[in-house]
């Protein structure tokens, strides 16, 4: 598959509302933006196979299931593994284990991008700062938000755009030369990597009966055969029942 320029513009601004705090145009912030099954599908969109970005998507996010950004550190990207690990992963038609393996390094690569971003914004600050011992609230306000976003903007969709146009086909004869037993490999690890976010996940669940739920959900999919829309449709009226009768005190707040 070959990637445009405009498609590789697109990716790229599809990774600058992932990384952004601000909620431009998304309404829905980084949390969720960042998700690789929600960048990946975008980014299958703008590729012609949304179906196909969001099953690569998938196979992306597990590894990132119990991911946190802890006092503002991150170690590892989401956001720029699903957006541009889903690009490269269409471009060669990979296998969704094999983009699982290609997306995590690029997720490493994206904490250089994300210390770019607070290095320099602390620039902006301090000129917020001698802004407001003037008084001059007008250019807080200003500095507040367009200079930190410009530059966002610059380190965002510049590079991972080049790396989707120019990167592409590079990666697809690396995976051509790739093929049989080291691709076979790269699979193997790809479905390892997975399994170390459920795990990741499943150590998180440490609430009262959150374990109890998960495994009766489980269960629940596996044996009864439903589809996983009314699954989520009986998980959510169970979700709020139990909100209601069990974690509510006398005076209507949480437990």
């Amino acid at each position: 598959m070959k990637i445009s320029l405009i498609q590789a513009i697109l990716i790229g601004v599809v990774y600058y509302l992932g990384i952004n705090g601000t909620p431009w145009l998304s309404l829905v912030g980084t949390h969720g933006w960042m998700r690789p099954l929600v960048n990946g599908t975008v980014v299958g969109l703008i590729l012609g196979d949304p179906v196909q970005g969001c099953i690569i998507g998938a196979a992306i996010n597990l590894p990132y299931l119990a991911f946190i950004s802890a006092g503002g550190t991150v170690a590892m990207d989401p956001a720029l593994a699903g957006t541009l690990g889903t690009a490269l992963a269409m471009a060669a038609k990979v296998e969704p284990a094999v983009a699982v393996t290609l997306a995590v390094p690029i997720g490493l690569l994206g904490t250089l991008i994300w210390v770019a971003h607070m290095t320099v914004d602390i620039t902006f600050v301090h000129m917020a700062d001698k802004a407001a011992e003037e008084g001059k609230i007008d250019r807080i306000n200003w500095l507040h938000i367009v200079p930190p976003q410009l530059f966002l903007l610059l380190i965002t969709v510049v590079p991972v755009a080049l790396a989707a146009y120019l990167g592409a086909d590079a990666v697809e004869g690396i995976v051509d030369a790739l093929s049989g037993r080291p691709l076979d490999v790269l699979s193997a690890i790809g479905g390892i990597l997975p399994a170390l976010g459920i795990a990741m996940n499943l150590r998180a669940m440490n609430g009262k009966g959150t374990l109890l739920f998960f495994t009766f959900g489980f269960m629940f999919a596996i044996y009864s055969g439903l589809p996983s829309v009314p699954i989520a449709v009986f998980a959510l009226i169970i979700g709020y029942v139990f909100t209601e009768l069990y974690l509510k005190d006398k005076n209507g707040g949480l437990i």
